[in-house]
C-alpha cells in the first residue's frame, strides 16, 4: 500500500537534508559541474525547484510543464542565480508543493505526468522523494547513495525495475540484493541475467548514477554482461 502521508513526511526530511547541503555552497561552488553531464550544481538546484512547481501543477490537474522546451528553458534561466536566491527558491517551491498536497483531495485519482505518463496521485509524493534523493547525490557534495534511507532504496529498486519491466530493449533480468528479488526487462520464461549486490549499487545502476567501473566492483552479474538500461 502506498502511504502518501508517510511519503510527504519523507519529502520534508529529504528537503531539509538537501537545503542543509546547499547552504554550504557559495557562488563559486554552485557554478561548478555537478555529476550530471552538462549541468552545474545550479542546474540541479533549479531543476529541483521547478520540479516542485511542476508537481503542484500535476496535483492541481494542470499539465506538468507547458512544454519540454519551456521546462528546459526554465532550468537554464534559473541555473546561474546566486546561491541565496537558489536557497529561497528551493524553500518556497517546496512550501508551495506541501500546501497543494495539504488540500482535500482524492489521492486514488489518476494523474498525468510528463510525456503522458499516468499514475496514481498517491505516488506523487514518492516521485518527489526520488527527485530529492537522487539529485542530492548528483550535487557531488558528499551525499552518496549509501547515505540514502534504506527504505527509499528498496522502494526505488522496485519502482525502477517495474519501469523497465516489459521493455524489449532490456534483457530479462532478475535483480536481487540477496534477500529480495525483482524481475525486470523483456518477457521471458526465465531470466537471462541475474544482477546481485547491495541496494545502493543496484539503485546506482538502475538510475544511471554509477559508472560501469564502479558497478563492476559492486555488482555480481550471472549469465552475461551487466544489462544496458535506457536513460530515465
Amino acid at each position: 500500500m502506498i502511504d502518501h502521508v508517510r511519503d510527504l513526511a519523507s519529502v520534508r526530511d529529504a528537503t531539509e537534508r538537501l537545503l542543509a547541503a546547499a547552504t554550504a555552497l557559495d557562488n563559486v561552488s554552485i557554478a561548478e559541474p555537478s555529476r550530471l553531464p552538462g549541468w552545474t550544481r545550479g542546474h540541479v538546484l533549479a531543476h529541483v525547484a521547478r520540479n516542485a512547481d511542476a508537481l503542484v501543477n500535476v496535483l492541481a490537474g494542470r499539465p506538468m510543464y507547458v512544454s519540454g522546451e519551456a521546462r528546459d528553458a526554465d532550468i537554464e534561466r534559473d541555473a546561474p542565480r546566486p546561491v541565496d536566491v537558489q536557497l529561497t527558491d528551493l524553500r518556497e517551491s517546496a512550501a508551495r508543493l506541501e500546501a497543494q498536497a495539504a488540500l482535500p483531495a482524492d489521492w486514488s485519482r489518476t494523474i498525468t505526468m510528463r510525456n503522458g505518463v499516468t499514475d496514481s496521485a498517491s505516488r506523487v509524493p514518492f516521485r518527489r522523494w526520488v527527485e530529492l534523493e537522487l539529485h542530492h547525490v548528483d550535487l557531488g557534495v558528499g551525499y552518496e547513495l549509501e547515505d540514502v534511507p534504506a527504505d527509499f532504496l528498496e522502494r526505488e529498486i522496485g519502482f525502477l525495475t517495474d519501469r523497465f519491466s516489459g521493455n524489449p530493449e532490456v534483457v530479462a533480468t532478475n535483480v536481487t540484493d540477496g534477500t529480495r528479488a525483482w524481475p525486470t526487462g523483456r518477457a521471458a520464461d526465465k531470466p537471462e541475467v541475474t544482477v546481485s549486490g547491495p541496494a545502493p549499487a543496484l539503485v546506482g545502476w538502475l538510475a544511471g548514477r554509477r559508472d560501469h567501473r564502479a558497478l563492476a566492483a559492486q555488482l555480481t552479474v550471472d549469465g552475461g554482461p551487466l544489462p544496458a538500461l535506457p536513460p530515465l
